[in-house]
């Protein structure tokens, strides 16, 4: 069956916003030195606009369902986009950090209400039997999206001022605020949503934004030696806590938890934990190593993860056409997408400092493969159990849930890079003594070549030790990627038991409503 030209501008549209707020998640990274030079900011001060953006958009995610119930679903999303647009204006016009952090965060409040709300309107305007093409194409916004945004962010740091990675935002917000009015529609069928909790969504700010805050900040204070990490994860703790009991004894929810009464739709919600664990966790991993370890440019990095993308780009319509045959569950497609992602981890697992370009070239393939075969089936499995009302809701815990399991993943990848290099430098230095024939060796070679130039006996000695030292925390540091890759798939290996708990259960695409033509 054909999709319309109306279906195919819908989902060009939401496609479009997806893409904004993905890329805005990963476009900001590889520009931040830029940034600290033109505003005169600090490391920790220029770090608050990633951190801030993370933190209002996890918040404004977990609201997205009830303010598309509240507002309309085509209202909501064009004034996230327009908010979306507006705020990257102003973070590009910013004279000062502190002014840039605050657009950020208000970039973020309209970001997070993107995804979420572009997933439920195209699993609610297309039938079950063009879902699996429809949520390819949306797909591609989600996983390629943060890899494309180092690419393009290395392209503007390289070649451009860092105003452009706001500004690019623009025409692209205008035209999806254009095409939103003019093709999206609401659904027939309508949500309530009860009264604004303010309660609610004070314990929502304080429990899902002082937990991003932790998460990005932590390392960065040193976790709990902090006494502001220590306070944000008291009140993360009360936030989170306090939120899920408000959730639980009021009529009509900001956040339905009762969905996760369905095992299916838990389970799935569990995998997309997973799923931003790993594709974040890679997507920061690879060009931190290859630009701090191997010496590549911020564009040499960003070209390196394309192929992989557009891999994972052309994979999406092709699983989405086999969903919609129905030769194979989607419990077969998640788990072997789950495989191969745990090959890509294993294979760079071996990573050396001889690594170049072609050394990543076939990992990435793999894992561009990999995720193509595991988000659209991964959707369909988490909402085959909702009923039409109840996906804004699902998108939304699901989507909140992804968006968390990303932080965690950067998170806990970088506290473990710190903690764990340290462990093998100390004991990679344990075997650099005038004793071991082969380190005292190497240090002779080294002081011959000081004392070649010119220093004397002592000064050539301390710079011999000085650069046997750079060498073991560089191989160390080595070490410490191929550990991390094990440890990222790990995660993805133990989904495949899982998975297969739904083998021979039947799984539907979630039905469509009929759109109202106004």
């Amino acid at each position: 069956m054909k999709l319309g030209f109306d279906k195919w501008i819908v989902v060009i549209t939401v496609t479009t916003a997806a893409l904004l707020q993905t890329i805005d998640s990963s476009i900001v990274n590889v520009t931040l030195n830029q940034m600290m030079g033109n505003l005169g900011a600090s490391l920790g001060d220029i770090s608050w606009v990633v951190t801030g953006y993370a933190a209002a958009s996890a918040v404004m995610i977990t609201m997205s369902g009830w303010l598309t119930a509240k507002l309309g679903r085509r209202n909501y999303f064009a004034a996230s986009i327009v908010l979306f647009t507006i705020s990257s204006i102003f973070c590009g016009t910013s004279t000062n950090v502190w002014e840039l952090v605050f657009f950020r965060v208000v970039q973020g409040i309209g970001g997070g209400g993107l995804l979420t709300t572009a997933q439920s309107i195209l699993i609610q305007t297309f039938p079950k039997e063009q879902l699996g093409i429809a949520n390819a194409i949306f797909g591609m916004g989600v996983i390629i999206g943060p890899s494309i945004g180092p690419t393009l962010g290395g392209y503007i740091t390289d070649n451009l001022s860092w105003n452009w990675v706001f500004y690019i935002n623009i025409p692209f917000g205008i035209a999806a605020t254009v095409l939103t009015y003019m093709f999206i529609k609401e659904p027939a069928e309508k949500v309530l949503a009860g009264k604004m909790d303010w309660l609610a969504l004070i314990l929502l700010t304080m429990g899902i934004g002082g937990l991003q805050i932790v998460l990005e900040k932590g390392q960065e204070e040193d976790w709990f030696t902090s006494e502001f990490i220590v306070i944000m994860s008291i009140a993360a703790g009360i936030g989170i806590i306090g939120f899920i009991w408000r959730q639980l004894i009021v009529k009509l929810p900001i956040l339905d938890l009762s969905l996760l009464r369905q095992r299916r739709f838990a389970v799935g919600t569990l995998f997309n934990f997973i799923l931003g664990f790993g594709l974040f966790a890679s997507v920061f991993i690879i060009p931190v190593f290859c630009q701090t370890i191997l010496g590549f440019t911020a564009s040499q990095t960003g070209l390196l993860l394309m192929p992989g993308s557009i891999v994972t780009g052309m994979m999406m319509p092709v699983v989405g056409g086999l969903l919609s045959k129905n030769y194979i569950s989607p419990v077969w497609y998640a788990a072997a997408g789950f495989l191969l992602f745990f090959g890509f981890c294993f294979d760079l697992s071996a990573i050396s400092l001889d690594a170049g370009p072609d050394y990543f070239f076939w990992p990435l393939i793999v894992r561009g493969i990999g995720m193509g075969m595991i988000f659209i089936p991964l959707t369909t499995i988490t909402l085959a159990d909702l009923k039409n009302i109840e996906i804004p809701q699902g998108s939304a815990l699901t989507g909140m849930i992804r968006q968390l399991g990303g932080t965690f993943g950067t998170a806990i990848m970088t506290t473990y890079i710190s903690t764990r290099t340290v462990l093998h430098s100390s004991r990679l230095a344990d075997n650099i003594s005038i004793y071991n024939p082969l380190s005292a060796e190497r240090i002779r070679q080294y002081t011959n070549l000081f004392l070649s130039k010119g220093d004397a006996l002592v000064t050539a000695t301390g710079k011999a030790y000085g650069v046997m030292q750079g060498a073991v925390i560089k191989q160390a540091l080595v070490m410490t990627y191929a550990d991390s890759f094990l440890i990222i798939g790990g995660f993805f290996l133990i989904c495949v038991p899982l998975l297969l708990l739904f083998v021979g259960k039947k799984i539907e695409a979630p039905a469509h409503t009929e759109m109202v033509m106004e």
